[in-house]
């Protein structure tokens, strides 16, 4: 893999890139058009760490997301400028800025196809086709590829799948090839017929069989280094959007907690400080004369932040060859010098945050409420299938659920097989907010009425 052959301005698979616009680079358009798409914007009222937060303190995913975009802005441009120095017949192509807007841009999409309820969304998603009432599904859906889609159904492959807008809604996305590879932490199928070395690239899934034919024409447009017929290995930029996020999620989720008194002050101030440099990272004198302890963790996250923004870019460049020839394959956190802090911190958050009583209670219900919208929209949609005009007489329950459900999410025509309908009701179940679902739920259940 080269640099040149990386960046790409080309946004649709069956035409040729137009001229980019003078004020702004066409990465940098690509940022403009997440922040102002509606699946962004649910973000807003969905979990990251605590689900629906009485505190209005504690971050959901799209102040997440924003975090996440601009380390991963920082981490773009400082590795930006070092390859430029390092290769500067791609100035005439691409710029220092450009480097920061193709990672700001994935890093601030990179949870856009998360389903309600974090990671208990997404697993009862696929307990759904596993084991629960969609199993009986299995029988009509031959291709064992699709079904795995649905068995393991994956955040980031429907982060895809919204970005590059398969369901023809008129709201397309339409990110460049190089934003979208940058987005692509996980360039593989879900069903894996072989072993790839533990690469952590290939530990989840990046795309539905829907959606295979424009993976692909991304992968080979880019000149990404191919695995097998179903693998390519990581565009480089996916390892500082990786980072960002990990970054965030470890500092910030453990500042949350710490605020809201599920860590200790001082057992969570300690840690933060163990991980600073004390040569230009923290100042104790300065530090001391911080009065509120909801200040002093404030500046310590920012510290730290700083800190592994320039330890992880550093990582990325002493390890550039290994990145564009694909033998590198690890998350540029886990090299940093103070990981075994990290890791602490991360374990301390699992513990007393992820899994505090409140968040499971909340996940635990978030698991039911998802697993039957799901149930009841794909009965409808199948009964809608199957009866057509006839759905009102036959399945009149049915008749009323599919007028909840917006035509996009409707397949018909060459889309209406089992695969592609069912996959249209995650999609729009997945794209649900936590309140918006819990109400719903309700609703249809008869618990509450509208008022």
């Amino acid at each position: 893999m080269n640099w040149d052959h990386l960046f790409s301005a080309k946004r649709d698979r069956f035409k040729n890139p137009k001229p980019s616009h003078i004020d702004r680079s066409d990465f940098e358009r690509d940022f403009d058009r997440v922040v102002f798409s509606s699946a962004f914007r649910r973000l807003q009222d969905k979990t990251q760490v605590i689900p629906l937060p009485e505190s209005d303190f504690v971050h959901t995913r799209l102040t997440h997301s924003l975090e996440v975009s601009c380390v991963g802005r920082s981490l773009g441009r400082l590795v930006g400028s070092r390859m430029l120095e390092r290769h500067p017949e791609l100035k005439e192509r691409v710029g220092v800025s450009d480097f920061g807007a193709v990672v700001a841009s994935a890093a601030l999409a990179h949870d856009i196809g998360n389903p309600p309820f974090g990671h208990s969304g997404e697993t009862s998603i696929s307990h759904y086709f596993r084991q629960g009432k969609g199993q009986a599904l299995k029988a009509q859906i031959s291709d064992e590829r699709q079904w795995a889609d649905l068995t393991n159904f994956e955040g980031n492959a429907n982060g895809f799948r919204l970005l590059t807008n398969y369901n023809g809604s008129g709201s397309s996305v339409q990110l460049t090839y190089t934003t979208l590879a940058a987005f692509m932490k996980y360039p593989t199928q879900s069903l894996k017929t072989e072993k790839l070395e533990d690469r952590v690239s290939q530990k989840k899934y990046g795309y539905f069989q829907s959606e295979k034919e424009i993976f692909l024409d991304i992968c080979t447009h880019l000149q990404l280094r191919k695995l097998n017929d179903y693998s390519f290995c990581r565009h480089p930029l996916v390892y500082l959007v990786e980072a960002a996020d990990d970054i965030c999620y470890r500092i910030i989720d453990f500042e949350d907690g710490i605020r809201i008194g599920l860590i200790p002050f001082q057992e969570g101030e300690e840690l933060l400080i163990s991980i600073l440099d004390r040569e230009g990272d923290f100042h104790p004198e300065r530090y001391k004369e911080i009065p509120d302890p909801k200040e002093k963790i404030g500046y310590l996250r920012a510290r730290a932040i700083n800190n592994l923004i320039r330890k992880t870019s550093d990582i990325f460049c002493d390890h550039e060859a290994q990145l564009l020839d694909g033998s590198f394959d690890r998350s540029l956190i886990d090299l940093v010098d103070t990981s075994a802090g990290l890791n602490t911190i991360l374990d301390l958050s699992v513990k007393h945050v992820y899994r505090s009583r409140n968040v499971i209670q909340i996940e635990t219900a978030g698991f039911h409420v998802v697993a039957e919208l799901l149930d009841m929209f794909i009965s409808a949609v199948n009964d809608h299938h199957q009866f057509g005009k006839n759905l009102r007489r036959e399945r009149p329950l049915s008749d009323k659920v599919i007028q909840l459900l917006p035509k996009q999410f409707l397949a018909s025509g060459n889309e209406a097989d089992l695969y592609s309908r069912v996959l249209l009701v995650c999609e729009f179940v997945a794209g649900m907010t936590d309140s918006y679902a819990v109400t719903l739920y309700r609703r249809l259940k008869g618990m509450e009425l509208p008022g």
